[in-house]
């Protein structure tokens, strides 16, 4: 028998997928830790259902109740951080390090956020519109059901953003993890089964087509969140307007420009590009992936950045010493391999890695490249641990370069002048932008995209209300 609960949660009880099995990989060597039977459409349809029967009650409850509740789930985090950081690790390739550090910690951050923040939802006072016998007031109403999609780079974090919100909120959830990394998210369910009533959160898993259509498009669902690429994005937009209209929360993805002028700290562009180009192994849609230098400083700026990048180690996820570890899939890999193998071929210049190491694993090599705009691997996502510098001669181009993109989630800009950094950060056409950091985030500050990468805001009051309906009241006294 596996050591990982592999069983779907519906209804507060573990029950056998009854669909085909998923295989759940060490992406470190490449082996099955565990196999995952998939939900059944009838388990779909009785995952839907029973949430929906939940939301009757748990719609009711008060915004204390929630509170607590949430925050309980944040100490059960807590206290059981070492276990669910150990599957997080194992399943989705993360050094074990960082997830109990930072992401473990983020997760119940994000709970007691939204623990406290639904205890302060604004509204409108209840004021008089038409006549003095008219009062009017603002309700925020839960939706429903919420069928959340959670994406394979990062299984825990991205579920709790999902679901805190829409929990806080008043609303009951479905939620499918990534085929890929199933085995965190079922081993948190046990710590929910703890806390919430039966039936307020219930875990399908299986592949999109087979699992994830099912619960898209079931009449019961009145929102879809999904965490993941802008091809299942499209997908998700075409089941909301069928026959049961849905409301949407997307984030698909990105390519975040990091655009860094002539009088920039260049040591703090190096330090901060270690982490934010390279964690997780650059499969994060914020990954400082795309650098725009000023002429003057790009020798330079290249030169520090392949020295940095030559020295990152990276390896099996247990180790101490490792920065980063490796990438989620063999086809990931490949991928990756194609658009490096290709920016070679086309004349690009591979300034350190560009190579896959070898060995048992997914792994790929630190890679700086510099190429030009137009490049291939300058327009598209990579999702892997490789950074593309390309040099601009003004500001005005740079933004330029920065926003021919559709992609349009994460940025950065890196200058010693107010100013000048104010004025390239106020024409980029991205949902977050940085000045002088990069892939910092607040849980008090919404995230979102805009552009091919989406809409809606993770984190932040502006989440909650995402998950909430405003409905006008007026009493004629």
């Amino acid at each position: 028998m596996s050591e990982f609960e592999t069983r779907l949660f519906i209804g507060g009880a573990f029950v056998a997928g009854e669909g085909p099995s998923e295989p759940a990989h060490d992406p470190a060597r490449g082996t099955v830790l565990a196999e995952v039977p998939s939900a059944s459409a009838e388990q779909v349809d009785l995952a839907v259902r029973t949430a929906h029967e939940a939301f009757a009650e748990w719609r009711r409850t008060t915004p204390k109740e929630r509170s607590r509740m949430l925050w309980a789930i944040a100490d059960a985090v807590e206290a059981n951080a070492d276990a669910l950081a150990r599957v997080e690790s194992l399943n989705a390739g993360k050094p074990l390090r960082f997830v109990v550090a930072g992401e473990l910690a983020n997760v119940a951050d994000v709970f007691r956020y939204f623990a406290t923040a639904v205890r302060n939802i604004p509204g409108v006072a209840a004021n008089g519109y038409r006549s003095d016998r008219m009062t009017s007031m603002l309700r925020r109403d839960p939706l429903g059901v919420i069928a959340s999609i959670a994406p394979w780079n990062y299984p825990l974090l991205m579920a709790a953003w999902k679901l805190a919100p829409a929990l806080a909120a008043g609303n009951t959830v479905v939620i499918k993890p990534s085929e890929n990394t199933p085995l965190s998210l079922l081993a948190f369910a046990k710590i929910l089964d703890t806390v919430l009533p039966r039936g307020v959160v219930n875990v399908v898993c299986g592949n999109g087509p087979d699992v994830g259509q099912p619960l898209i498009s079931h009449p019961l669902v009145r929102m879809i969140s999904l965490t993941g690429d802008v091809r299942t994005g499209r997908a998700i937009l075409k089941a909301a307007a069928g026959e049961h209209i849905k409301r949407t929360h997307l984030e698909l993805g990105g390519k975040a420009p990091v655009i860094v002028l002539k009088d920039a700290d260049l040591d703090a562009v190096v330090e901060t590009l270690r982490e934010a180009s390279f964690y997780n192994a650059g499969q994060d849609c914020t990954a400082a992936c795309r650098v725009f230098a000023e002429r003057s400083i790009a020798e330079t700026l290249t030169r520090r950045l392949g020295d940095m990048v030559e020295s990152l180690v990276y390896g099996e996820p247990e180790r101490d010493d490792v920065e980063f570890g490796p990438l989620i899939s063999a086809s990931q890999q490949a991928r990756v391999a194609g658009f490096v193998d290709r920016a070679r071929a086309d004349g690009a210049e591979i300034v350190a890695g560009g190579a896959q190491p070898d060995g048992a694993g997914f792994f790929y090599q630190p890679t700086l490249v510099r190429a030009d705009l137009q490049s291939e691997i300058v327009q598209k996502e990579i999702f892997g641990p490789v950074v593309t510098l390309t040099p601009f001669d003004t500001p005005e181009e740079a933004t330029a370069f920065a926003n021919a993109s559709e992609y349009g989630l994460a940025s950065s800009v890196w200058s010693r002048d107010a100013s000048a950094a104010m004025r390239v950060a106020n024409a980029l056409e991205y949902g977050v932008t940085w000045v002088n950091t990069h892939g910092v985030f607040a849980t008090e500050m919404p995230h979102g995209g805009m552009k091919n990468s989406g809409y809606g805001s993770d984190l932040s009051m502006q989440s909650l209300l995402e998950y909430t309906q405003a409905r006008h009241v007026m009493i004629a006294s």
